[in-house]
């Protein structure tokens, strides 16, 4: 299981908003049932198999090129934990129970 952080981001579409474009992707994301996700306000975070995961992402990736973008940067961040399962609701707990005590 991993959790990984990706922005999309089109160029060269003659606006500097990018919301529609965020939408679409997302609607892309809505399709894969076995992710979880998290739409935040500069980035989305995903949950599940890394395989699964970077495949859905590539498809994302094409969806601005789709709605005329001449050109799309993508980043991507993994966390790749394999001694013990991650998730986000995990490294968020982890944080929140660190700050109680």
């Amino acid at each position: 299981m991993a959790v990984v952080e990706v922005t999309i981001a089109p160029m060269g579409t003659g606006t500097p908003s990018i919301s529609q474009y965020v939408a679409a992707c997302h609607r892309v994301l809505e399709q894969a049932q076995d992710l979880k996700y998290q739409l935040t306000p500069m980035s989305t975070i995903i949950e599940g198999d890394l395989d699964r995961i970077l495949a859905v992402i590539r498809q994302m990736h094409e969806v601005p090129f789709g709605a005329g973008a001449q050109r799309v940067s993508t980043l991507i961040r993994i966390d790749d934990r394999r001694d013990k399962e991650l998730t986000m609701a995990g490294k968020l707990k982890a944080v929140n129970d660190k700050l109680k005590g």
